[in-house]
Protein backbone atom coordinates (compact mmCIF):
# COMPACT_ATOMS: atom_id res chain seq x y z
CA UNK A 1 0.00 0.00 0.00
CA UNK A 2 1.24 3.61 -0.92
CA UNK A 3 1.38 6.59 1.81
CA UNK A 4 -1.84 8.00 -0.69
CA UNK A 5 -3.49 4.75 -0.89
CA UNK A 6 -3.71 4.52 3.36
CA UNK A 7 -4.53 8.72 3.61
CA UNK A 8 -7.53 7.60 1.21
CA UNK A 9 -8.62 4.65 2.98
CA UNK A 10 -8.11 6.12 6.04
CA UNK A 11 -9.91 9.56 5.41
CA UNK A 12 -13.29 7.17 4.41
CA UNK A 13 -13.27 6.17 8.15
CA UNK A 14 -12.43 9.87 9.43
CA UNK A 15 -16.51 10.52 11.04
CA UNK A 16 -16.49 13.46 12.53
CA UNK A 17 -17.96 16.34 12.94
CA UNK A 18 -17.44 19.03 10.46
CA UNK A 19 -16.56 21.49 14.07
CA UNK A 20 -14.24 19.32 15.29
CA UNK A 21 -11.82 19.73 12.81
CA UNK A 22 -8.04 19.67 14.42
CA UNK A 23 -9.65 18.99 17.88
CA UNK A 24 -10.45 15.71 17.47
CA UNK A 25 -7.80 14.21 15.43
CA UNK A 26 -5.26 16.38 17.90
CA UNK A 27 -6.45 14.78 21.29
CA UNK A 28 -7.18 11.66 19.75
CA UNK A 29 -3.44 11.40 18.55
CA UNK A 30 -2.69 12.33 22.15
CA UNK A 31 -4.60 9.90 23.86
CA UNK A 32 -2.82 7.35 21.09
CA UNK A 33 0.54 8.04 21.87
CA UNK A 34 -0.57 7.65 25.49
CA UNK A 35 -1.55 4.02 24.77
CA UNK A 36 1.88 3.91 22.99
CA UNK A 37 3.50 4.50 26.09
CA UNK A 38 1.49 1.88 27.95
CA UNK A 39 2.03 -0.72 26.36
CA UNK A 40 5.57 -0.07 26.16
CA UNK A 41 5.44 0.17 30.04
CA UNK A 42 3.57 -3.14 30.29
CA UNK A 43 6.51 -4.81 28.67
CA UNK A 44 8.79 -3.37 31.04
CA UNK A 45 7.11 -4.47 33.88
CA UNK A 46 5.88 -7.72 33.07
CA UNK A 47 8.05 -9.12 30.85
CA UNK A 48 11.59 -7.49 31.75
CA UNK A 49 11.75 -5.30 28.83
CA UNK A 50 11.39 -8.58 26.18
CA UNK A 51 9.28 -7.60 23.38
CA UNK A 52 8.15 -11.05 21.82
CA UNK A 53 5.81 -10.82 18.95
CA UNK A 54 2.72 -10.75 20.44
CA UNK A 55 3.89 -7.52 21.80
CA UNK A 56 4.82 -5.94 19.02
CA UNK A 57 1.85 -6.92 17.32
CA UNK A 58 -0.14 -4.98 19.98
CA UNK A 59 2.27 -2.04 19.93
CA UNK A 60 1.87 -1.67 16.12
CA UNK A 61 -1.76 -1.88 15.96
CA UNK A 62 -1.12 1.68 18.62
CA UNK A 63 1.22 3.02 16.19
CA UNK A 64 -1.42 2.65 13.46
CA UNK A 65 -4.18 4.36 14.96
CA UNK A 66 -1.61 7.20 16.07
CA UNK A 67 -0.78 6.76 11.73
CA UNK A 68 -4.95 7.36 11.35
CA UNK A 69 -5.35 10.32 13.37
CA UNK A 70 -1.89 12.03 11.78
CA UNK A 71 -3.70 11.40 8.61
CA UNK A 72 -6.85 12.89 9.93
CA UNK A 73 -5.01 16.20 11.12
CA UNK A 74 -2.58 16.36 8.15
CA UNK A 75 -5.92 16.45 6.18
CA UNK A 76 -8.22 18.72 8.63
CA UNK A 77 -4.98 21.68 8.12
CA UNK A 78 -4.36 21.28 4.23
CA UNK A 79 -1.50 19.17 4.22
CA UNK A 80 -1.13 14.90 2.67
CA UNK A 81 0.76 12.51 4.38
CA UNK A 82 3.44 12.70 2.16
CA UNK A 83 4.18 16.03 1.80
CA UNK A 84 4.62 16.35 5.89
CA UNK A 85 7.16 13.62 5.11
CA UNK A 86 8.82 15.80 2.75
CA UNK A 87 8.75 19.15 5.21
CA UNK A 88 9.94 16.49 8.07
CA UNK A 89 13.05 15.36 6.21
CA UNK A 90 14.02 18.78 4.93
CA UNK A 91 14.02 19.62 8.77
CA UNK A 92 16.31 16.98 9.85
CA UNK A 93 18.68 16.68 6.76
CA UNK A 94 19.18 20.72 7.67
CA UNK A 95 19.82 20.17 11.48
CA UNK A 96 22.17 17.48 10.90
CA UNK A 97 24.39 19.32 8.21
CA UNK A 98 24.11 21.91 10.00
CA UNK A 99 25.37 19.62 13.15
CA UNK A 100 22.39 20.73 15.32
CA UNK A 101 20.36 17.66 15.35
CA UNK A 102 20.77 16.59 19.04
CA UNK A 103 20.31 20.58 19.98
CA UNK A 104 16.64 21.44 21.41
CA UNK A 105 13.98 23.89 20.36
CA UNK A 106 11.70 23.96 17.00
CA UNK A 107 13.15 26.06 14.97
CA UNK A 108 17.32 25.48 15.38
Amino acid sequence: MTIQEYQNRALATAIYDAGDKIIYPAFGLNGEAGEVAEKIKKVLRDKRGFFDDNSKLELAKEIGDCLWYCNALANDIGYSLESIMELNIQKLESRKERNVIHGSGDNR
